[in-house]
């Protein structure tokens, strides 16, 4: 009788943690795709430069659900979009997690352009378009979005001038951050000023829920 032919998964897939419980909970029906899309990126992240060398490992906890946990925050039905979305960290895992919305993914990295449509070719996602431009670049969405979102692109005071011009009067920043967020928001003085946003502050998400807390800097842009 003929054997079956042994198949070793390569190194980064066999690092890649456990799936936590949270996972199924945040995703609810939409956990297959979370999952494929955290296999890819597990698979190709390092080889295409999207992930460092030490992220597999920590992929879901760290990334994917850092990034989903913020998914109720935006609003029903809107247009969002996702400056610097690079591997698609946020706007990929939101785009999984919340299908009734549309997600502008702006990017100007050709490599990672290629990845983000790649990605939403594969899993099927009608509700995303990819945009290749630097977010200063993008004026066909300025003044034009319900939200804006980014992970890991910039400190506030330089990310806002990226992004506030993007979200429509009454519209809302929802910026992924670490720990540094209230000392960012300090810095960032002038800034909240020149772009008329109020109602600036920290949420703290994911106690309790989450190995690793998600802080999210929110405002409210005022035209």
């Amino acid at each position: 009788m003929a054997t079956e032919p042994t198949v070793t998964p390569s190194s980064d897939v066999a690092e890649l943690e456990q799936e936590p419980s949270a996972a199924a909970e945040l995703f609810g029906d939409r956990i297959e795709l979370a999952r494929q899309f955290t296999r890819a990126l597990a698979e190709h992240g390092e080889e295409r430069g999207l992930i460092g060398p030490l992220e597999v490992p920590r992929l879901w906890t760290r990334h994917i659900l850092n990034s989903a946990i913020a998914a109720p925050l935006f609003p029903a039905g809107g247009t969002v979009g996702d400056v610097g979305s690079g591997a698609g960290l946020p706007g990929l895992v939101l785009a999984i997690a919340r299908p009734d919305i549309r997600w502008v993914l702006i990017e100007p990295m050709e490599r990672r352009v290629a990845w983000l449509e790649e990605q939403v070719e594969a899993l099927g996602l009608d509700n995303v378009i990819v945009e290749r431009a630097r977010a200063e670049d993008a004026g066909r969405y300025e003044g034009v979005l319900d939200a804006v979102t980014a992970r890991a692109v910039s400190a506030l005071r330089t990310l806002l001038p990226w992004t506030a011009p993007l979200v429509r009067d009454g519209g809302e920043l929802i910026l992924l951050k670490g720990s540094g967020a209230p000392a960012e928001i300090e810095a960032a003085a002038k800034a909240i000023r020149k772009y008329k946003l109020s109602d600036v502050r920290v949420e703290v998400l994911g106690e309790g829920v989450l190995g690793e807390e998600t802080r999210v800097v929110r405002a409210t842009v005022r035209g």
